[in-house]
């Protein structure tokens, strides 16, 4: 069965419009997903929408509503936010170009992946998807997903295109609010060098294929041992084990004696999340 787009409108670049269907990049089929379970019974616990002095009540009689004061909302149908007509509702229009390395990873929100819609289109899509390539460049601009207009970069990806939504300077919390607390420390330059060094061992192409999510393997392994019957024993985790208690200078030196033979523990790798430049640094 074909996906369905997540949204189909236009990219814009002056004059220039390219129809476009976009995708979502990520896949969490493969997610375990847990049910809430009454344990007396062992029957799932299901939830009912329940109005204070009305009981339940059926969807059809439900509405948006925004709480301007305690207790009071306005009600928004639906068709009163269709009314609004943003343009980035059916297009996504690139006001400029900047090099990806400019913005800040915290920004980065979700990916999607951006094909041609019909063959109209396909050889401006390969036109614009090249210069970007050459020019090493992603497009900022706005569109309108998910019932909020969003901040968002367009970049080469293969042979199409990927659009990722970017969080707002107001959607993210102040790094100093965290940051403070932590007390200056005048690093050791014998113990930088050591680092350094550890770090260039170290170093290699990103592959994320080789990097598996062994929490997942694991809960998907205890399900299926509980539903044998079989005991469940806690392990214990291998810092625990560890029986020297060493200095950092020692740990290094002894990390680069195993001369990066060592493997260490494979987890989902995350993008680093360093403050931004203005707000969160």
């Amino acid at each position: 069965m074909a996906a369905r787009p997540y949204w189909t409108g236009a990219i814009r670049l002056s004059l220039v419009v390219l129809p476009v269907e976009i995708f979502s990049a990520v896949d969490p089929a493969g997610d375990v997903h847990f049910h809430q379970i009454h344990k007396p019974s062992g029957k799932r616990v299901r939830y009912q929408k329940i109005v204070e002095g009305e009981g339940k009540v059926e969807n059809e009689d439900i509405a948006k509503g925004y709480e301007f004061s305690k207790g009071h909302y306005v009600v928004i149908d639906p068709e009163d936010l269709k009314k609004l007509r943003l343009e980035t509702a059916e297009s996504f229009n690139i006001v400029r170009f900047v090099d990806r390395s400019e913005i800040d990873s915290i920004y980065f929100d979700k990916p999607y992946f951006v094909v041609p819609d019909g063959e109209a289109g396909r050889e401006a899509f390969a036109v614009i998807r090249d210069a970007l390539r050459a020019t090493g460049k992603v497009g900022l601009g706005q569109v309108a997903v998910a019932g909020r207009e969003r901040l968002a970069v367009l970049q080469p990806c293969g042979k199409g295109m990927m659009l990722e939504t970017l969080r707002y300077e107001d959607d993210l919390k102040n790094a100093r609010n965290f940051f403070s607390g932590i007390k200056d420390v005048k690093a050791d330059s014998d113990q930088i060098d050591l680092a350094k060094k550890l770090i260039e061992q170290k170093t290699g192409p990103f592959e994320p294929e080789k990097f598996k999510d062994h929490y997942e393997s694991a809960v998907r392994d205890l399900i299926k041992r509980k539903m044998k019957g079989k005991k469940i024993e806690a392990k214990e985790p291998e810092l625990r084990r560890s029986a020297d208690v060493i200095d950092l200078a020692e740990a290094l030196k002894r990390s680069l004696g195993k001369g990066g033979a060592e493997k260490a523990p494979i987890r989902r790798p995350r993008a680093p999340r360093r403050a931004a430049r203005r707000r969160h640094g």
